[in-house]
């Protein structure tokens, strides 16, 4: 017998024993009063012996069958007790339904037992959906103990370093090398290799306490296959841009050239042939020129600078874009005065794009023949302070965006003799300051809206 279970017995031994003498110290002075009390009748010898023992025999028949009526209701709830204590909770105690102090403590164990398996359901369901949730994510996450023992691994883990058939608590961090992870910063992103493979992965730790302990949970991402994906996606849009430009410059520079060749080949040539070279050429050079063009934005694009922060007023670097462009004046809706940390060419520069695709889109919007002169369309630039950042915007009145997919792709454009450069620039700008840049169709009338949205900070 265990020495809890040993000990729990002799307390009820004890406590039944003392039951028993306390019991005994009142039923026997009783039991003398009565046989005296019988003795004295004028019954025969005979009566008067048996109805004594009768007597004393129901007297202690009675008692320990009261004793036991005690004893046995606490014998059970402390069996319940401690089936729930080594966490078995479905046992069930009987005399629940018993009126008396007794019955309600078995009602009460009984209650304590139902929500007790109730609450370990649910926490069982809760964790088997994280277990389920943790091995269909492609992150390996890790546990370890206080001296850096692996308590759980998730399938994505288990892949990486080959852990299959290993039990929790077999392998160290060290084993994994990962020692260096389990200090020092928190969040990091550097190139390693394990038994799984090779790469740039993130890690990111994380403490938490189980049964009182600490653990500490690592997260590790493999960034490799997302800047593969994402690197070989850009390099297609740009293929893609690249040729589509390339082939439009071309093949009239080689249809061109070819018909050049065999004007010049023939023996005999029109009486105009030379202004037909003269054209020819002229075609030739627009567009090498174009292509020219084209590589110079494709440069300034893969130049630009880092910008220098300098504490600059806003409200009149906005104020001079007000007739930056002869073709259309640009309405200014001041706003607060407000003094950010910025670069000021670079931020002009953005706002010069913006404004002038704005330009562009509005008057190439045809109007009605028999309009007024005051409906002409408007380019509005304004700017509003909020608590943390300053909201810019560059509103026109032309027909609005076809769709968003494409803006911001390099020399991709819609507009003739475009360049695809104007939007990309002005986000890298944006970005570089640590803002946003966004376009949308205007919801109060045809048009586009273009935001730029800067930290004052």
């Amino acid at each position: 017998m265990s020495s809890p279970r040993r000990k729990r017995y002799l307390d009820e031994f004890s406590m039944e024993r003392a039951l028993t003498w306390r019991l005994f110290a009142l039923l026997v002075p009783l039991c003398v009063a009565l046989v005296i009390a019988v003795y004295a009748t004028p019954w025969p010898s005979s009566a008067k012996f048996g109805i004594s023992a009768v007597f004393s025999v129901l007297a202690f028949w009675g008692g320990r069958r009261l004793i036991n009526q005690i004893v046995y209701p606490l014998n059970t709830a402390s069996n319940l007790l401690e089936a729930l204590r080594e966490g078995d909770c479905s046992l069930r105690g009987t005399g629940a339904q018993r009126p008396g102090a007794l019955g309600y403590l078995v009602k009460q164990i009984n209650d304590l037992a139902e929500n007790m398996r109730a609450d370990r359901l649910r926490a069982e369901e809760a964790s088997a959906l994280l277990n389920k949730v943790l091995d269909e994510v492609d992150v390996s996450v890790l546990a370890f103990d206080e001296r850096g023992l692996l308590r759980l691994a998730n399938r994505a883990a288990l892949k990486m370093f080959m852990l299959d058939g290993k039990a929790p608590g077999e392998v160290h961090a060290e084993q994994l090398g990962l020692r260096e992870f389990l200090s020092g910063p928190d969040e990091r992103i550097e190139p390693q290799g394990f038994s799984g493979g090779q790469g740039r992965f993130e890690f990111r730790r994380r403490l938490f306490r189980d049964r009182g302990r600490e653990h500490q949970l690592l997260v590790i991402s493999d960034l490799t296959r997302a800047l593969r994906e994402e690197e070989r996606g850009a390099w297609q849009r740009l293929i893609r841009v690249l040729g589509h430009e390339l082939n439009n410059s071309l093949t009239p520079i080689r249809s061109m050239s070819q018909s050049l060749s065999a004007i010049i080949s023939k023996e005999k040539r029109a009486d105009d042939w030379e202004d037909d070279v003269k054209d020819g050429l002229h075609t030739i050079a627009e567009r090498a020129g174009g292509l020219s063009r084209f590589m110079t934005a494709n440069a300034s694009l893969a130049r630009l600078p880092p910008p220098k922060f300098l504490p600059t007023e806003l409200a009149p670097i906005i104020r001079r874009l007000a007739k930056f462009d002869p073709r259309l004046s640009v309405t200014i809706d001041e706003g607060a005065d407000v003094t950010l940390s910025l670069d000021a060419d670079q931020l002009t520069q953005a706002l010069i794009n913006l404004s002038k695709n704005a330009i562009e889109a509005t008057i190439s919007e045809p109007r009605a023949a028999d309009a007024p002169a005051s409906s002409e369309g408007r380019v509005v630039l304004r700017w509003r302070v909020r608590p943390g950042s300053v909201l810019i915007e560059v509103l026109d009145q032309g027909a609005g965006l076809d769709g968003s997919d494409n803006l911001f792709v390099p020399f991709f454009t819609t507009k003739p003799g475009g360049s695809g450069i104007g939007l990309v620039l002005s986000r890298q700008i944006i970005e570089a300051h640590g803002g946003q840049l966004s376009l949308k169709n205007r919801d109060d009338r045809t048009g586009c809206v273009a935001t730029i949205l800067l930290p004052r900070a």
